[in-house]
């Protein structure tokens, strides 16, 4: 053995060493830090479906799937790491013999062959994701210092660093394949073949000049520094606990078997429920609670287990960040920044709550200061830096409260992480504990707060309000407990929601969803007055208890009267009821109106016609008999990624004759929120600029004349949108409508009389709004 190899066996044997001690440390560590963690009930059932989804998620790399280039490029990086782990184990074979090769799949054609395409894969697809973050770097990105870049935030030193050690080593593999098909020429093995080195034979070409020997000492050089390359990372990383870029390799395949849902679902839909020690609280269970247990998340350690390793995996991507409608209105809130400070905070924390109470002295001022920050504050962050309002180490908060309160929880990021972060239920649990407990919560909550609790609506009408939409109907509308008995006496129950009840703009889509059932001969009653608000905003404004009561009392009052199955207008209150009412003992099949009249459509119960011909004597800036009318469909968050409702609609829309759908940049999984959820639609938006504006722009730049809708929320915000865009001279003769409405125009003309349908299916001004709360 020569000098060369006995040096390089001791020096790579020594960092192995170290790397493994250091590696196993960390380990521990993290073990520890998430056992601070509260309980998190239901992560570890149906292991079987837990298994397919993180093989599906793994292998399929279905979560990246929205970038391609980003995915196949990520896909033979992420297979190379294992895949080529056995040329590691094969480099410390040629430290001590430059010949070596592994017993029995050494010289294995396969093996070899799976070796070359994954260096090479490996090697190409650094290189793209290098120069893809090169191409996204926020020096050559749009907005305030390039927050328009999804990496604008990141930690860019532990990006390249994981970036050029993944090309290093794919870059001696490569080097080492092609010395050892030299090696095999030299010495004759017949091996040199593209059977065995199909991809990096021929790089071999360059060391035939070579000798025996120097060929030799190369291979051992180039093994070493393959090792060093690779344990020197490991040092690195165990050395660096939230050098998240690097540990998502290990922690994304447990965060996403962890994750809510073994189906794969993402994490949206229902809230989890308000848990203190992994059980749920309610009013039944309150007074048994000690003083002291927090009701919500008011320090790092109130997280669950499983949001502490949400917070660890994070990779800093930022695919969450460019899908943040509240990023992209310039406001501070960044999901990815958000999840990096809590990160950090815990990680820096856990040292002073790991220790006993006599130890904590010796940890110093600065630990007992960080120990004492609290999670929401006032940061002192100025709007034009908004990493200022993310401060893990303190001293006045770790986030900011604007950062906080400008979630729409409108699940964008839930949807877009590649390794599933919880990042909605945190920003939920937050606001709980600022609400319960620091009674923390922007001004205009507490008017929605006080006439839910007093009206049980936020708008702070009468109950008697809740039946005028029905007026003047050219039917029956049958109320539970008056006119019909039990709801088995209908096909369903018509939940009409409070804005369907009191919103002017939505109490349109409410009698075209009630007349089209009518036409199609289903059958169906309302609760009218006794109907409460479904306690939505409360819940994801953090008013828990408030949402409970609301809840409990819709439950009662539909399992009272038998309720199976219910139709709803509101993308919220169809979440609400479909997802979280279970929670309290409500389980029902919950129909959204364009699920509903889709299927009436397809069954033939209702029959779009053509668009007639204008009628005479009617001014028309258009010939909208030969016109194909153009409509833009918005999702509703609540129901698109909330609940995967993105077909129905459309198929709606296709069905009407004459209509063209053009679709917007962002849509479906994609949309960009309209600015209403999360209990924004009660608070006015102070910081960047308006949420609903932007979408409304997006969908005005289509060219559309109408933009259809399917909440009203949706409808609030964009026709408020569209009536700022047309001050300015825009958009003149676009119009923001339900889906349901457009339907009923079409099937009205089906049976009526021709000019008479044709007026009354012109565009009316949409009336003023409202009072808010």
């Amino acid at each position: 053995m020569s000098a060369l190899q006995v040096v390089a066996l001791v020096v790579c044997g020594v960092v192995t060493l170290v790397a493994i001690a250091l590696f196993a440390r960390v380990i521990r560590h993290f073990l520890i830090v998430f056992r601070l963690g509260q309980p998190a009930p239901g992560r570890t059932d149906d292991k079987g479906a837990r298994t397919v989804t993180l093989l599906r998620e793994f292998l399929g790399h279905t979560r990246m799937s929205r970038l391609p280039v980003v995915a196949v490029a990520h896909w033979f990086t992420m297979i190379s790491f294992g895949v080529l782990f056995f040329t590691l184990v094969n480099a410390f074979g040629q430290l001590a013999d430059p010949e070596f090769a592994l017993p029995l799949i050494g010289h294995f054609f396969l093996y070899e062959w799976v070796t070359d395409v994954f260096a090479f894969g490996g090697f190409i697809g650094i290189v793209l994701l290098m120069a893809i973050r090169q191409k996204n770097h926020p020096r050559s990105a749009a907005g305030e210092g390039g927050r328009r870049s999804r990496f604008y935030g990141s930690t860019f030193w532990q990006a390249y660093y994981v970036e050029l050690t993944i090309l290093g080593v794919t870059i001696c593999i490569g080097l080492l394949r092609a010395l050892e098909w030299t090696l095999a020429r030299q010495l004759g093995a017949g091996q040199d073949t593209a059977l065995h080195f199909p991809l990096t034979g021929w790089i071999g070409n360059a060391f035939t000049g070579l000798s025996t020997d120097a060929v030799k000492n190369l291979i051992v050089v180039i093994a070493a520094v393959k090792i060093l390359i690779s344990f020197a990372w490991m040092i690195t990383i165990s050395l660096q606990p939230t050098m998240g870029v690097a540990w998502h390799r290990f922690l994304a395949f447990f965060n996403i078997f962890l994750k809510r849902h073994a189906d794969g679902r993402t994490s949206l839909g229902e809230l989890q429920p308000l848990l203190v020690n992994g059980e749920p609280v309610d009013f039944e269970n309150i007074e048994e609670l000690d003083e002291d247990a927090a009701l919500g998340v008011g320090k790092v350690e109130d997280f669950t287990w499983k949001g502490l390793l949400d917070f660890t995996t994070c990779t800093e991507c930022g695919r969450c960040q460019s899908q943040c409608p509240a990023w992209n209105t310039d406001k501070p809130l960044s999901p990815k920044m958000l999840v990096m400070a809590l990160r950090d905070h815990a990680h820096a924390k856990a040292p002073w709550l790991l220790a006993a109470e006599d130890e904590r002295e010796g940890l110093g001022e600065s630990a007992a200061k960080l120990a004492e920050v609290p999670l929401i504050g006032d940061t002192g962050y100025d709007i034009t830096n908004p990493l200022g309002a993310y401060n893990p180490h303190g001293p006045d908060a770790v986030i900011d409260q604007d950062v906080l309160w400008s979630c729409t929880t409108c699940g964008a990021c839930v949807e877009q992480c590649p390794v599933d972060i919880e990042h909605v239920d945190a920003i939920v649990d937050m606001r709980r504990y600022q609400n319960l407990i620091e009674s923390a919560f922007p001004n205009e909550l507490g008017g929605l707060f006080k006439n839910l609790e007093n009206k049980g609506n936020p708008w702070g009408m009468a109950a008697r309000a809740r039946l005028d939409w029905a007026k003047d109907l050219p039917f029956e509308v049958k109320i539970l407990g008056q006119d019909v008995e039990s709801a088995d006496d209908v096909d369903y129950l018509f939940w009409v929601g409070c804005a369907g009840a009191y919103e002017d703009r939505a109490k349109k889509t409410t009698r075209a969803v009630a007349e089209l059932l009518d036409q199609a001969g289903v059958t169906f009653a309302i609760l009218g007055d006794g109907e409460s608000c479904t306690g939505d905003s409360a819940r994801r404004a953090g008013n828990e208890f408030l949402f409970q009561m609301l809840a409990q009392q819709n439950v009662e009052t539909l399992n009272e009267v038998g309720a199976t199955k219910i139709v709803v207008t509101c993308a919220h209150c169809f979440n609400t009821i479909k997802n979280e009412y279970p929670q309290l003992g409500g389980k029902y099949e919950v129909v959204h109106h364009t699920q509903l009249l889709n299927r009436l459509v397809r069954e033939k119960k209702l029959v779009p016609v053509a668009r007639p011909a204008e009628a005479p004597g009617k001014s028309s800036t258009k010939d909208v008999a030969s016109t194909a009318e153009t409509v833009t469909y918005h999702d509703p968050c609540y129901l698109g990624r909330h609940n995967g409702v993105y077909a129905p609609p459309r198929e709606l829309i296709g069905a009407l004759p004459g209509v063209e759908l053009k679709e917007m940049e962002r849509t479906k999984e994609k949309s960009f929120c309209c600015g209403a959820g999360g209990a924004r639609m009660w608070m006015e938006e102070k910081l960047g600029t308006r949420i609903n504006t932007n979408r409304t722009e997006e969908a005005i730049a289509t060219g559309a004349e109408r933009i259809a809708i399917g909440c009203p929320f949706c409808r609030v915000m964009m026709s408020d949108g569209l009536t700022a865009a047309q001050s300015e001279g825009k958009a003149e003769d676009v119009e923001v409508v339900d889906v349901a409405q457009m339907l009923l125009a079409a099937v009205r003309r089906g049976g009526g009389d021709a000019s008479t349908e044709a007026e009354a299916s012109e565009p009316t001004p949409d009336p003023e709004p409202a009072p808010v709360a």
